[in-house]
């Protein structure tokens, strides 16, 4: 096993990468001792006994795996929670959610006609200024007002 230390700094310069890039044919290696100048390297690089490894990226396997895992709501304890609950679901993204549920189910029982026009505006309405919770609670005040029958929604 010959000192190719040389070869590998030359070679570095001459491919524009680090020594660590530089890949020397151990099948060759009596050849690349005697290559001494950056012509005898050339040639080398030329003949295929020296190359540049390709550049090694970060791997993504361990990220692709946890966001797997995450999918399913596993790593999502409060040891794994960074940022208040107001910043993780903005209160602006959990009122939209909720009033676009709702909002679409009034327009479904106005359109279907098990609501009429009115009954469809009041409690439009009442869920823009927040009165219920979910569509679920809405659905209770319609059947609680009644304006609807159980059976119905």
């Amino acid at each position: 096993m010959s000192d190719l230390s040389n070869q590998r700094r030359l070679a570095a310069d001459l491919l524009h990468c680090g020594e660590g890039r530089v890949w020397l044919d151990p099948a060759a290696e009596e050849e690349l001792a005697e290559a001494v100048t950056r012509d005898d390297i050339r040639s080398a690089i030329r003949a295929g006994r020296i190359r540049r490894k390709p550049v090694r990226g970060t791997s993504r396997v361990r990220a692709r795996r946890l966001a797997e895992e995450r999918a399913k709501g596993r790593h999502r304890g409060p040891g794994s929670r960074r940022g208040t609950p107001e910043s993780r679901v903005p209160r602006k993204d959990r009122w939209m959610r909720r009033i676009r549920v709702q909002r679409a189910l009034l327009k479904r029982l106005r359109d279907e006609r098990k609501i009429p026009a009115n009954v469809y505006r009041e409690f439009y309405r009442r869920a823009k200024g927040g009165m219920f919770r979910s569509r679920a609670h809405l659905l209770s005040n319609l059947r609680l007002a009644g304006h609807l029958s159980e059976a119905t929604a």
